[in-house]
Parts: C-alpha cells; sequence; structure tokens
C-alpha cells in the first residue's frame, strides 16, 4: 500500500483536534447536537466509538481552528495542555512503552502468561495505561498464527503503549481492506506471510484496543531486556511487520 496516498497530517493537527473534539462535549447548541448525532450513528452502527469516522467537510481544519479559538477564549481548553499532550505522544512515549512491555514478555515467561492472559492488569504493571488504552488484549504472533490489528470504523489506537497512529493506519483502503484481503495488505506494506500461516484479524474499537506480542528472533538470546526493547517495531506491534535482530548482534541492540 502505497502511503504517499493519504494526504499527510499534521501531528499537532490531530492532537488539537481531539482535544477541542472532546472539550465541545461541554458546549451548548448545535455544537452537542451534532455529537449527539455523530454517536447515535456510531451506535446504530454497532461500533460505540468516542469519535467520528465518517467522512469530513472540506473546511473541517478552518472550523476546528475557530471552534479551538473559542474555546481557549472561554478557559475550556488550555493551549499549554494540548503542547504538552503533543509532546508526551510525540516525543516521549512514542511505541517505546509497547516495545518494554513486548521484551518483558519475551524475557519473562511468567509475566507473558500474564499479559496474554489480562493484557489491560499485566500492561498497567509497568505503568503504561491511560486514555486511549484503557481496556487492552494482547494477542501472540506464533509459527502458526501471524495477528494484525485495524479499526475497520475509524483509528481506535492504544496511545499509551503506542504513541500516535501513523497516517497509512487511518486510512480508508487500510481499514477497508485489512479484513477483506489481509496477505494482499501485508504484502504490499513489505510483509509477506506463508499459505500455510494463519492471519487473524482484529477489529480495535472504544472497548478494546489491541497490541500484537511479535515473534522473538533467533538469535536474540544473549540480549537483555533493554536491548530487546530497542530492536522491537511500531509496525512489529499492529503486525505489519516482524522483529528483525540486529545487524551488528547484542551490542548494537543496546543503543
Amino acid at each position: 500500500m502505497d502511503e504517499s496516498e493519504g494526504r499527510p497530517v499534521d501531528r499537532r493537527g490531530f492532537i488539537r483536534d481531539a482535544a477541542v473534539g472532546a472539550a465541545a462535549f461541554a458546549a451548548p447548541g448545535k455544537l452537542m447536537a451534532d455529537q449527539t448525532e455523530s454517536h447515535d450513528h456510531a451506535r446504530d452502527h454497532g461500533h460505540g466509538h468516542d469519535h467520528d469516522h465518517q467522512e469530513v467537510p472540506a473546511d473541517v481544519a478552518l472550523r476546528v481552528r475557530a471552534l479551538e479559538s473559542v474555546l481557549v477564549e472561554k478557559g475550556m481548553v488550555d493551549s499549554a495542555a494540548l503542547d504538552e499532550i503533543v509532546d508526551t505522544y510525540e516525543n516521549r512515549i512514542g511505541p517505546r512503552n509497547g516495545a518494554e512491555v513486548v521484551a518483558r514478555a519475551w524475557v519473562d515467561s511468567a509475566y507473558r502468561d500474564r499479559l496474554l492472559a489480562d493484557g489491560t492488569a499485566a500492561i498497567g504493571e509497568l505503568g503504561y495505561l491511560g486514555g486511549q488504552g484503557e481496556h487492552m488484549k494482547v494477542v501472540e504472533n506464533t509459527p502458526e498464527v501471524h495477528n494484525l490489528v485495524v479499526c475497520t470504523l475509524c483509528s481506535c489506537y492504544p496511545w499509551p503503549t503506542l504513541g500516535l497512529p501513523p497516517v497509512w493506519y487511518k486510512s480508508a483502503p487500510f481499514r477497508a481492506r485489512a479484513v477483506i484481503e489481509p496477505r494482499a495488505v501485508l504484502s504490499e506494506l513489505g510483509l509477506d506471510v506463508p499459505e500455510d500461516v494463519e492471519i487473524r484479524v482484529w477489529d480495535s474499537t472504544a472497548e478494546v484496543r489491541y497490541l500484537v506480542l511479535p515473534e522473538r528472533p533467533a538469535g536474540t538470546e544473549d540480549m537483555t531486556e533493554e536491548e530487546l526493547a530497542q530492536i522491537v517495531s511500531r509496525d512489529s506491534m499492529i503486525g505489519v511487520a516482524r522483529v528483525e535482530p540486529p545487524s551488528e548482534g547484542p551490542a548494537g541492540g543496546g543503543r
């Protein structure tokens, strides 16, 4: 799938849109009616999301900026708080939290068992729960099964463990085709899954979000937990890539 087909998304704008949308629930009049109608529509589709997933009007950017200005002026949205959210998810989290979860599961079999039995509780042991990640399920890749995560109706994504969702994850082609032809989509993204390996597709919702526990690559037996976390990629925890051993051996994985 060609990522260039999607329109580039400004990360600050993405966070601002989300924050403004959340704050808008406190605003009166037509805005509240529009939000209610949107949520009723989502429930009618059996997918109780907490944000819109349908086509948006062409002037949405202008409307968001205008709404943001009003909410900031009324004290309902704090610009400094928005900047803090952007910095947290873009620079301090990214997928590093999820990578630490994976690395711990690879070196600690008891933790791995707890993670697969109750993802929310096990991830909470490491302190990586929060908004957009309150209810987590972890699915494990094996030689016989490969897991792929998608949100078919919008872009539900575990922010506390994976940071901000990539542009392609939110794109309509990925959301539609990942369920219909997952093997072809994975191949287009650079991952060829053998025909004898079952592909399971998990549809994230506002109620539950998924994290893939990728297979630990061969040749990493002597690597420390910290070194292993360095080689775990965001894409491997969504299920569109494998974790590859570092070319320089264990020392190279500890950068």
